[in-house]
């Protein structure tokens, strides 16, 4: 998995980048608001994502870790591809989808190109549950240790095969009973509950 690139900018376009690390240039599908966030910077550091299909390898950047992991919530919706998510995050600020969703606005999630009323429900109660202290609240750059430990303990449970749903509500109990954990320490507790 490539979990970011540092490199020179070669190209850029509203809908991919190339980045250039080492000789290799590597095509990247990002959204219209990582688009505006990178400008011309001739240096850069991108975080991605790649999706490995029987007929292509796609690799999507994005300007900020919360962006991804909203990417990657959006795409654990039954009938939310990446497209769909990109698309999502084009038409969108973050804040704008979890005011959307926390309020059940389906109006809005509507207005995306692509989402119909069926996806925009279906995104509303999939994701309802998960706003508090997760994706749209969460900043990996702050001081806070916990939640980056859960950020790594749920990152290292999605590699080894456990469904998502299923590693967040074994997690948030753990998370209780140990509070100041590191994320190895909360995988093993995890896996023990399972």
């Amino acid at each position: 998995m490539i979990a970011h690139l540092n490199g020179k900018l070669t190209e850029i376009y509203p809908t991919h980048l190339v980045l250039e690390c080492h000789g290799v240039g590597y095509h990247v599908i990002i959204s219209l608001n990582s688009y505006s966030k990178f400008g011309k910077e001739e240096n850069l550091k991108i975080f991605t994502h790649l999706i490995v299909r029987e007929d292509a390898q796609i690799l999507y950047g994005f300007h900020s870790e919360q962006e991804r992991e909203v990417f990657l919530k959006l795409i654990s919706v039954n009938g939310v591809g990446p497209s769909s998510a990109m698309m999502m995050l084009s038409s969108l600020e973050i804040d704008e989808i979890r005011m959307a969703i926390e309020s059940a606005d389906v109006k809005t999630l509507q207005s995306v190109k692509g989402i119909g009323a069926k996806t925009a429900q279906r995104i509303i109660i999939d994701l309802k549950d998960k706003l508090e202290g997760d994706i749209f609240n969460f900043n990996i750059n702050s001081d806070n240790s916990k939640n980056k430990s859960k950020f790594e303990a749920l990152s290292a449970l999605g590699v080894l095969g456990i469904p998502t749903k299923t590693a967040e509500k074994v997690l948030e109990i753990v998370s209780k009973d140990f509070p100041d954990a590191e994320a190895d320490v909360l995988v093993k507790e995890v896996l023990k509950r399972i």
